[in-house]
């Protein structure tokens, strides 16, 4: 199969029809590190930032596709040039061809030699490929009146199989397989989405468990997400092990014995070391152990996933394409796949994926920390129930109860289940007046935030 190497796509003579005409940037930053919301192992000082994109049209219908990718903080400006760097590939095209078929927009980006030299298809580049994607996306679910998860399981098999890039996967997933396994999914989908609508997807929330809270914060909370019908919870460790065992007996004394705690250690250990952390934990049965090390290390996550059974382990937010995610399933290193919307190259990908755990009958279970992560996440795993797996067992959606309100359409949690998304297209779109205060460093309030430390730092001098 060739992949042409796509080229600018210039606006000449009279337009046909609407087209792209301009792809706007925004570096959103928030001060979540003040409060320690989103720390862990790794990461001790986040500020939760969206790299944050807009696709404009002068279609009469007004519609916009927007899209972002995640970040915690610094590093966001790095993720905005090189999303700027994709707006000669997207500018001038026709916004109904766009719609009609987004993954030629992912394979024409993934496709550009110079821009495939700085990845391939990984790293800050394909992040970028991913928000621009989504955008994509987003606009096609707007310009056709539905939510994205219903957009795609409306869709027919083969349409869905067109969308995808088979390429480096074949050999595990050819799109025979694919087409098969869409079929089969389109079967009794009427009756899973009404379902959906009444009942939602089960969520757990990470929201007791961030590393810097204090017990009487974690004991507080975990309570708090039993009461709203949360049946699992999880807890960042990895910092300290005599401090994860004290977090793990408080959580455990707060939720009781049914509840399922899992825990992540961010990337934290080498193999051995996630090995005996793990079991110094077993205890207070946790039921995964999520990133114990390098999402690079398929045959470390292998050793792991042996030697600490029955915990099961989980892996998936860090990594970077559809490749990785084909090894781990090939080499059993995992028992719980976890993708991520604004990792890999957007919704294209994401439907690779959800193909391959399928086939493999790994449980997905998405990440969705980050600022905007459930708003996206959320309709993946609902097309996943409602066309293609058909079930839940199993499988939550992570939730994070910060930043939702700086959405349009933000994410609704009922009995800690994911309400299914009503409103058409990808729940990206941010409020234009969140993105005025939040922009970095000219939104109202990073600039009074600069000002104030520019004026401290003065006064300290003097």
């Amino acid at each position: 199969m060739k992949f042409p190497v796509p080229v600018p796509v210039p606006v000449t003579g009279r337009p046909t029809g609407p087209r792209i005409t301009a792809v706007e940037t925004y570096d959103i930053r928030f001060p979540t590190s003040r409060q320690l919301d989103g720390s862990d192992a790794m990461n001790p000082d986040p500020d939760y930032s969206a790299a944050y994109v807009v696709l404009r049209t002068d279609a009469a219908d007004g519609h916009e596709g927007h899209g972002f990718t995640f970040t915690i903080g610094r590093g966001n400006d790095v993720q905005v040039a090189a999303m700027e760097a994709l707006r000669p590939h997207v500018v001038g095209r026709p916004a109904d061809e766009l719609c009609a078929d987004p993954g030629t927009l992912g394979r024409d980006l993934t496709g550009d030699s110079q821009l495939r030299w700085l990845g391939p298809e990984k790293g800050v580049m394909h992040m970028a490929i991913g928000a621009v994607v989504n955008a994509a996306w987003d606009l096609a679910s707007k310009r056709a009146g539905k939510p994205l998860w219903k957009f795609l399981a409306d869709a027919e098999p083969e349409w869905l199989v067109s969308q995808i890039d088979f390429r480096y996967i074949a050999d595990v997933l050819s799109p025979e397989d694919a087409l098969g396994l869409l079929r089969w999914g389109r079967d009794g989908r009427v009756e899973r989405e009404t379902l959906l609508r009444a009942q939602g997807y089960p969520g757990y929330t990470t929201s007791p468990g961030w590393l810097g809270y204090s017990d009487e914060k974690l004991t507080r909370l975990a309570r708090e997400a039993v009461a709203d019908g949360f049946t699992q919870i999880k807890l960042k460790v990895g910092a300290d092990l005599a401090d994860d065992i004290r977090r793990m007996r408080t959580a455990r004394a707060a939720v009781g014995p049914d509840i399922r705690i899992a825990i992540d250690a961010n990337q934290r250990w080498n193999v051995g070391e996630a090995v005996d952390w793990t079991g110094a934990l077993a205890e207070f049965a946790p039921y995964w152990i999520e990133e114990p090390t390098s999402p690079d290390d398929v045959l470390g996550h292998a050793e792991i996933r042996k030697a600490v059974a029955p915990v099961k382990v989980a892996t998936g937010e860090h990594v970077q394409n559809r490749i990785i995610f084909k090894q781990l399933l090939q080499a059993g290193a995992i028992d719980v796949l976890q993708i991520d919307a604004a990792r890999v190259g957007g919704v294209n990908e994401n439907l690779a994926i959800l193909l391959l755990a399928a086939k493999f009958g790994v449980p997905v279970c998405p990440h969705a920390g980050g600022v905007g992560l459930c708003e996206l996440v959320q309709h993946l795993s609902m097309f996943d129930y409602v066309a293609l797996t058909g079930t839940t067992e199993n499988r939550v959606i992570e939730y994070v109860d910060h930043l939702h309100e700086h959405f349009t359409e933000p994410v609704a949690i009922r009995g800690g289940h994911y309400a299914a998304p009503d409103a058409p297209g990808f729940s990206a779109t941010m409020r234009p007046e969140s993105i005025a205060e939040f922009t970095y460093p000219g939104g109202s309030f990073w600039a009074a935030d600069l000002t104030c430390e520019s004026t401290a730092a003065e006064e300290a001098a003097v």
